[in-house]
């Protein structure tokens, strides 16, 4: 096959790394197993650009998109609406659709497991129009993504500080707003501190991503208004994966939803992906079954001979 691969070198673990050696591995790794790699190591502001010319070029066979979850996102976006496979290159902080994927996280592990793969169909979700793949969300994950941008950080671990100082700045202060839930079951008019629509279910006992990705659904999150010590509570069991079991979280799964803020400030902010956007008054929620191509690791089949009893 030939592949593209467009590498965000600002972002993650790009920002460290010797990119001329890195893609020197990279190009190897392809090689050894018949493909080539066209590899177009890129700033963020030219990220955008870079990915749709990759995902329409008549040249190529897939795409290979290294950074965070906001490049990959970024990538689904580009490849959905082109109709070009997708490999993913885990270069981020969470690496979250990438673990969806059972895509390795070690970059080397990755690019083997890639360039060893297989296509795959798996779900993608849109927002108004707008392609994610992990989560839309709205509440506390918006004010803590807006309050971490405001800090300064030039690496991984900046980024992890920077992510723990504005979640204690979040839950501080936490946010209480109205929103109207429409699915094919009714309407609902809940008193939330966050809403969030995932791409398929969120598994549980790890951070939160769903384990599969081809199910065609979306899943819909609402927490209930608590105060600061028990938000907190639930914040730390994000990280053991057993906020399903708090009683103020509730869980379904729906093909489609409808939100709407009859109270939104005009300042509102959701997050895409990782990603702040402008928050509307009102936002259609789909899932769009199969509609992604992308590259899974191959899975390998035991041969190994069922156990028989002696003669």
């Amino acid at each position: 096959m030939r592949y593209i691969g467009v590498f965000n070198k600002d972002g993650g673990t790009f920002r460290t790394l010797d990119m001329t050696a890195f893609v020197a591995e990279a190009t190897g790794i392809f090689a050894e197993r018949g493909h080539t790699l066209d590899c177009r190591i890129v700033e963020g502001r030219n990220l955008i650009w870079e990915l749709e010319r990759a995902a329409r070029s008549p040249d190529a066979d897939a795409l290979l998109a290294g950074g965070g979850d906001g490049t990959i996102s970024a990538a689904a976006a580009s490849c959905f609406k082109h109709a070009m496979p997708l490999a993913v290159l885990p270069a981020g902080t969470m690496n979250l659709f990438a673990r969806s994927l059972k895509v390795p996280l070690d970059l080397t592990d990755a690019l083997r497991a890639v360039a060893g793969g297989v296509v795959a169909l798996v779900d993608i979700a849109t927002a108004n129009g707008r392609p994610f793949v992990h989560q839309f969300s709205v509440g506390m994950h918006s004010r803590l993504v807006r309050i971490r941008n405001g800090l300064s950080y030039h690496s991984r671990i900046g980024k992890i500080v920077a992510s723990v100082r504005a979640m204690s700045a979040t839950l501080s202060r936490p946010l209480v707003f109205d929103a109207e839930i429409r699915t094919a079951g009714g309407i609902e008019n809940r008193r939330a501190t966050a809403v969030a629509i995932s791409n398929n279910l969120l598994g549980e006992g790890h951070m939160p991503y769903a384990e599969k990705v081809d199910q065609g659904v979306l899943g819909v999150y609402v927490v209930r208004p608590m105060p600061p010590a028990e938000l907190a509570r639930l914040a730390l069991s994000l990280l053991f994966g057993t906020w399903k079991q708090h009683p103020l979280v509730s869980e379904r799964q729906v093909a489609q939803v409808t939100l709407s803020f009859p109270r939104r400030k005009a300042s509102a902010k959701a997050v895409l992906d990782g990603e702040l956007i402008d928050l509307e008054t009102r936002v259609e929620l789909k899932v769009h079954h199969g509609a992604l191509r992308v590259i899974v690791p191959k899975v390998e089949v035991s041969t190994a001979p069922a156990d028989t009893e002696a003669a």
